[in-house]
Order: C-alpha cells, then sequence, then structure tokens
C-alpha cells in the first residue's frame, strides 16, 4: 500500500484543518488505519485510528473531543478532522495502515508495528 497524506498548513490557533491520506496499490478496506504524528525532539506520538468497517475511532487523550478521524472505501482515502487546534498540535502528521493480522490494541500506539506508512504532512499552529 501507498500512502500520501495531505491538507497539513499554517492555521491559527482555534482553526480548523482536514488531512487526507490517500492509499493505493492494495484494497484499502482490509486495512485498519491510523494517525500519528511528530513535532521537532519530540516522539512520534499516536493520535487516532479508525477500523477498517468505520466507527468513531479511538483518539489520544490530547485530542479527544477536537478531532475526528473518518474513511471512505470507495476513495481508498481516510481523513482526519481537526478543530480547536492549539499550537502544541504543530507536527508532521502521518497515516499508516494495519493489515491482516491485526494488532491488538495495546500495539495500537507503537507506530513501528503498522505495516505501511505514508509521507507526512506540515501543520503548524501559531499562537
Amino acid at each position: 500500500v501507498q500512502l500520501q497524506a495531505s491538507g497539513g498548513g499554517l492555521v491559527q490557533a482555534g482553526g480548523s484543518l482536514r488531512l487526507a491520506c490517500a492509499a493505493s496499490g492494495r484494497t484499502f478496506s482490509g486495512y485498519d488505519m491510523a494517525w500519528f504524528r511528530q513535532a521537532p525532539g519530540k516522539e512520534r506520538e499516536f493520535v487516532a485510528r479508525l477500523r477498517r468497517s468505520g466507527g468513531s475511532g479511538l483518539f489520544a487523550d490530547s485530542v479527544k473531543g477536537r478531532f475526528t478521524i473518518s474513511r471512505d472505501n470507495a476513495r481508498s482515502a481516510v481523513f482526519l478532522q481537526m478543530n480547536n487546534l492549539k499550537p502544541e498540535d504543530t507536527a508532521v502528521y502521518s497515516c499508516a495502515a494495519d493489515g491482516p493480522p491485526y494488532l491488538i490494541s495495546s500495539y495500537y500506539h507503537d507506530y513501528q508495528r503498522y505495516d505501511y506508512w505514508g509521507r507526512g504532512t506540515q501543520v503548524t499552529v501559531s499562537s
């Protein structure tokens, strides 16, 4: 699976951005999808995850209530809607795909266990 994130940019605190991750190469609907982010000088951290069948998703505590994740299997894409952005949300955001055998929940936050990664997109939130 090839993944490409897009939609990043510069936004003021309190603003919104919608990131997209386009997938190609394999059957997208067979993959659980996740978003991670990495700020300068920090470890990569889990942001959100969505099952292949959709649903409401799983979120890091730091973004819960502000971010939503969705997918469109017909378009082979997953989205991250980010509202009420804060300066601490500044990071490079990347998407990842988890195929069979799927990760158990205790590994959802471990980016190294995902099967495929895409090039990230920069999100900068100014105060």
